[in-house]
């Protein structure tokens, strides 16, 4: 078996585990709940068939989504990051910066990977709680969790990726 499916096969794994075992019991200040299993996401390699990156990110969200008792959310959120990851990685980078086949989230400058993930986490979960309140009348309290939420699950994945990934 490839080194890299396995690796990714092993991450993705663990980071169930520690989402569902870990992090959905935890919830700090009372609502702060990160969810850093959208590393995964950051971490796949490029190079890789697209389709099957979406199915397996489907696949994570909704592993999420089974764990969580949350219907669909995580896997639909989880899929449109996976989708746009792309396209966000380019415009993040230029086209100078941007080797399509060696890509790796920790050859590039810190600012640009914090940028790149920050983006997607942004995006990820303001589609969490917007599915989930689903209503314009608790549009602050989306935004507020969102911001926060972000900011802690930014802190987390960024300090996880410089810990648990070997820069090449």
């Amino acid at each position: 078996m490839n080194n890299s499916i396995l690796k990714n096969s092993f991450r993705f794994i663990l980071l169930v585990i520690v989402q569902v075992l870990v992090l959905n019991n935890l919830n700090l200040f009372g609502f702060l709940n990160p969810m850093i299993y959208i590393i995964w996401v950051f971490l796949f390699p490029i190079r890789k068939s697209k389709s099957l990156f979406l199915i397996l990110s489907f696949l994570l969200g909704l592993t999420i989504d089974f764990f969580s008792n949350s219907g669909g959310i995580n896997a639909g959120a989880t899929l449109f990051i996976a989708y746009i990851r792309l396209p966000i990685l380019q415009a993040v980078l230029k086209k100078s910066d941007f080797d399509y086949l060696l890509f790796n989230l920790r050859a590039i400058s810190f600012g640009k990977a914090f940028t790149f993930i920050s983006i997607l986490t942004f995006i990820h979960h303001f589609i969490i709680f917007s599915l989930e309140y689903f209503s314009f009348n608790s549009y602050s309290s989306i935004i507020y969790n969102t911001l926060l939420t972000s900011i802690c699950t930014i802190i987390i994945s960024i300090l996880s990726i410089i810990l648990f990934t070997n820069k090449k």
